[in-house]
């Protein structure tokens, strides 16, 4: 399949939009990348200047080491599936997925047998007289996705495509396009707004803010060790929970001042902020829901002698899980707890953080200082 290298590159519109700022990457053959971030992050620029479809206003673009820049889309082994399908409405399903193979004047024998091959993989065989008013939005998009593969490209580029189906079918569909994935072994660049597609499908992901990569990174790595605010924030649902601290260090020893509590720091997160010289400073505390606690009688968590008392305003039962909404001096916090809580609104209750998952950020700058 295909390797790509992006070097310094940068997509600079006419009315002076900065849409992608010195953007590098080396995506290895067969990889699943996803960028991943808010609208307007430059995520869908950056996938249309690898189709083609963009002009690249400065940097380098290459696809197995040839130089890209200057190469028209349809030159560049590149299959594109669309957030909207993209399907002929007066063809069938069968004539829309052989569409590519014939204007490139492929054998009639060959068409048949890669389009009949790729509706064997995409559960289409029967859908194949089919227009594309007798289908379902989960069965255009494996159309689309059929149209791409009988192609056989180098690189396929997935632009937000399950943003249109409803929460069961991107399910299904995402499940779909990872057993794809390792059926075909091929390259594919992912694009969406949607957290949960990223962690779910991507070997890695790049986060965007604002035209800059934040970070590049497996999906765990990202969880676990955001590199600064905006993308604990953004991976994870419900989001992280942050609030305003303060350092003490006394000694060998580092304390977070917490709403009249002092949370003792395990020595790997001590470190940074002893050799830092933060004492006395201001940090973001970040913790994820998760690694909240709802403390109980027979409940005891490491014997670090803090806890917090709190009110619950909101309760949230998901199944197997519940959600307890609660502030705690002035900021909003989420906890995940067991569904067996029989806290509800209004109910007091005393939770406590696992320290050695908690994540500290430098309140200026906002990268983290441990995490």
């Amino acid at each position: 399949m295909a390797s790509i290298s992006l070097k310094d590159v940068n997509k600079v519109y006419p009315n002076g939009v900065h849409a992608v700022i010195d953007f590098n990457m080396e995506i290895a053959d067969q990889e699943f990348i996803i960028f991943v971030g808010p609208s307007g992050c430059g995520k869908t620029t950056t996938l249309r200047m690898i189709a083609g479809l963009e002009d690249i206003t400065s940097g380098e673009l290459r696809i197995d080491g040839k130089y890209m820049n200057d190469v028209e889309p349809k030159d560049r082994d590149i299959a594109m599936v669309f957030q909207n399908y993209a399907l002929y409405p007066h063809l069938t399903v069968y004539d829309n997925m052989a569409f590519g193979l014939k204007l490139h004047k492929v054998p009639r024998k060959e068409i048949d047998r890669a389009v009949r091959e790729a509706a064997r993989i995409l559960d289409l065989t029967e859908l194949l007289n089919r227009k594309p008013k007798a289908l379902s939005g989960g069965q255009k998009q494996r159309v689309a996705m059929g149209r791409a593969i009988v192609r056989k490209p180098k690189v396929f580029l997935m632009d937000e495509p399950l943003s249109n189906l409803d929460a069961k079918l991107r399910v299904q569909m995402r499940a779909e396009i990872a057993k794809l994935h390792q059926r075909l072994g091929t390259t594919i660049i992912y694009v969406t707004h949607d957290q949960t597609e990223a962690m779910t499908l991507g070997t890695r992901i790049v986060v965007m803010k604002d035209g800059v990569v934040q970070q590049i990174d497996s999906p765990q790595n990202l969880y676990e060790k955001p590199c600064n605010l905006f993308v604990a924030g953004f991976m994870g649902s419900p989001q992280m929970n942050f609030l305003d601290a303060t350092v003490r260090i006394s000694g060998a020893r580092a304390f977070l001042e917490l709403e009249g509590q002092s949370i003792p720091l395990p020595e790997e997160k001590a470190k940074p902020l002893i050799d830092g010289e933060w004492d006395g400073r201001s940090v973001i505390l970040g913790i994820r829901p998760e690694d909240i606690f709802e403390k109980k009688e027979s409940f005891a968590f490491g014997n670090q002698g803090f806890d917090f008392q709190v009110t619950c305003d909101v309760y949230e039962l998901l199944g197997a899980e519940v959600f307890l909404y609660f502030e705690l001096g002035s900021s909003a916090v989420t906890a995940r707890v067991e569904s067996d809580t029989r806290v509800r609104p209004g109910d007091k209750l005393t939770v406590s953080f696992d320290i050695d998952k908690i994540h500290i950020f430098d309140k200026d700058t906002e990268e983290a200082i441990a995490n």
